[in-house]
């Protein structure tokens, strides 16, 4: 536990730097490449005074829905969500070197993602292992990072089975996401065909993940969880479930790598009539006091306050994005910003938030972007 308490001591003194030396940001979007979009594209944000500049395309490349940025941010790391690549099945993970001046991307290669409709991919804390969530394949990979930031073959992979209580949605698994660790110790995948959090032993050394034992934590039947978020305090966890609109809290256990449901929350509000509602993305605030989840349907932010001693959430409100279908949003490295990624109206919208109540005021400033579906910040040059 001491170990454990200097860590949230280091992350928040290291979140208190960021916040109190604000500058320039790269912000990239990942896309999904049909219509006018034609790959990732970048602007310059001032977090000092909440400017931002069009950098225009990045990099041209196919379906990159969802980034990552490697811990030295010298590489980003982009799926390829398709599920035919080259003529074989599956899809693909492309490494591309960042030029952190102009935010311009240069490809440096592209392997396997061993899965159809990659979704996800998220760096280990090392930055030695790509890890990659296939959708459509239902599986999972680790694909090792070259010295030059370039990526090779799968080095593990684990094709998950089952089925969930929809027969439409849930016929077969579908990892959403997967997630490291504080520790780096172990991967979370959030599986929406299977109702399953899953948690895999991890090797950074390796490259390898093994099924932990559990293998998994239950949540409830037809929930669809799609993404997850540690609280920086490393005790407690967030999955927000796309298929019943909820968030579940979750105590975690970082000796043993498991989980224990604590509370399970609509994201929508008690009057919402209006039909259809997916929730896509969960994200902690780096304080730890707030958490956030996106609505698709109701196409709002929904703002919850954390309880620090345990984990649990407090509905405060749900703020409407100013469009449609927000799949992504993001917190600025600085806690001061949130811009929403909506999907249908080809907008990213900027909020500010609150600092001492979590709430969000919208800025006046919206970004135009084809089909935003990722956001992410890196230091600028």
């Amino acid at each position: 536990m001491a170990f454990l308490a200097l860590f949230a001591l280091l992350l928040a003194t290291d979140w208190a730097a960021i916040q109190s030396s604000p500058g320039n940001f790269l912000v990239y979007i990942g896309t999904y490449t049909r219509g006018s979009s034609k790959g990732i594209y970048s602007f310059r944000f001032n977090s000092s005074t909440g400017d931002v500049t069009p950098l225009g395309l990045a990099v041209e490349t196919p379906n990159p829905s969802f980034l990552a940025v490697h811990p030295n941010q010298r590489f980003l790391y982009a799926v390829s969500e398709v599920d035919n690549r080259e003529g074989q099945k599956g899809g693909a993970v492309s490494a591309f070197a960042m030029d952190r001046a102009t935010g311009k991307l240069t490809f440096i290669n592209q392997v396997s993602s061993r899965g159809g409709g990659p979704c996800y991919v998220a760096l280990d804390g090392l930055g030695k292992n790509v890890l990659v969530a296939n959708y459509g394949g239902g599986s999972v990979a680790a694909l090792p990072v070259r010295e030059d930031g370039g990526l090779q073959e799968a080095s593990a992979f684990i094709q998950h089975t089952g089925s969930g209580l929809d027969p439409r949605r849930q016929q077969a698994p579908h990892a959403h996401s997967i997630n490291l660790s504080r520790d780096n110790r172990f991967a979370i995948a959030a599986d929406l065909g299977l109702d399953q959090l899953l948690v895999y032993r991890f090797d950074a050394t390796k490259g390898t993940l093994a099924a932990n034992d559990p293998p998994f934590a239950k949540l409830n039947p037809g929930a669809g969880p799609r993404h997850f978020a540690f609280h920086p305090g490393g005790r407690f966890g967030y999955v927000i479930n796309e298929m019943q609109s909820t968030v579940t809290a979750l105590s975690y256990d970082p000796a043993r790598g498991t989980f224990k449901e604590l509370q399970t929350l609509s994201t929508l509000p008690k009057d919402f009539t209006g039909g259809n509602n997916s929730t896509a993305e969960v994200q902690v605030h780096p304080t730890g006091k707030f958490l956030y989840g996106s609505n698709r349907g109701h196409d709002s932010i929904a703002v919850f306050a954390i309880d620090q001693d345990k984990g649990t959430l407090t509905a405060l409100e749900q703020v409407s994005t100013q469009g449609k279908t927000p799949r992504n949003f993001r917190i600025d490295p600085t806690g001061s910003y949130l811009f929403a990624a909506n999907q249908a109206t080809n907008n990213i919208v900027i909020f500010r938030i609150d600092q001492q109540t979590g709430r969000l005021t919208p800025t006046g400033k919206v970004l135009e972007a084809p089909i935003p579906v990722c956001v992410k910040f890196v230091p600028a040059n």
